[in-house]
């Protein structure tokens, strides 16, 4: 589902629940029936380059073959498995049907949307049908996400460069630094279902970017 709504200033207490829901909805999800898909995987960070064999399954079980290093292969089989639990497509009231949307301020990055209810806490900014800042609570920390270019894919958005940092619920201290990423989705075959080819992370607290390519991408039937 997509939406014609356009970034305005709203005003702060404005309920944003239907704005809201247009911008959950039009982030690209897989349609039901997702099967599954294989390639290969290649990690390089520096001079260091290492290839193996990957399969995303339909329960969207991840498998690394060919890849020793212990480091490589979970960092490989992590980054598979973050976005395919993003691709699952779930109804906005089974997901934040015991939440509400109120509006806060509007800045260049969108309009606040403070989330009370169950989520109590949690606070999202929008632009148009696009989320493009969360600020969660999972697992006892915070995890701040600004999505800063988008892919179209023609049936929703995928964000391509945005930026992750994790900080303390209490303090609001960092815990760690700020990572970028840059993501390049591609079809399946015609039509899709998009998934992942390429992802670059450069982390302030790591030596050297990590780029993840996945490449050879077929369909399991």
């Amino acid at each position: 589902m997509t939406s014609s709504l356009a970034p305005q200033p709203v005003a702060p207490g404005t309920d944003l629940r239907e704005a809201f829901r247009a911008a959950y909805e039009n982030r690209y999800t897989w349609e039901p029936g997702f099967g599954g898909y294989a390639g290969r995987c290649v990690w390089e960070q520096g001079d260091r380059r290492i290839e193996g064999r990957f399969r995303v399954g339909a329960d969207l079980k991840v498998v690394v073959e060919g890849v020793s290093d212990d480091e490589v292969h979970k960092a490989i089989a992590s980054q598979l498995w973050e976005v395919a639990i993003h691709r699952v497509r779930r109804p906005f009231e089974q997901t934040h049907g015991e939440n509400t949307f109120t509006a806060g301020d509007t800045d260049a990055v969108g309009t606040e949307v403070i989330v009370g209810g169950k989520g109590e806490g949690d606070r999202y900014r929008i632009k148009g049908n696009v989320v493009t800042m969360v600020h969660r609570h999972i697992h006892g920390t915070v995890v701040t996400i600004f999505t800063e270019s988008v892919t179209d894919t023609g049936h929703g958005y995928l964000s391509h460069t945005y930026t992750s940092r994790y900080s303390d619920p209490a303090t609001g201290a960092p815990r760690g630094g700020t990572s970028h990423f840059s993501d390049r989705f591609v079809p399946l075959g015609e039509g899709g279902p998009w998934v992942l080819a390429e992802r670059r992370i450069r982390s302030e607290d790591a030596a050297g970017e990590q780029r993840f390519l996945f490449e050879d991408l077929v369909p399991l039937v």
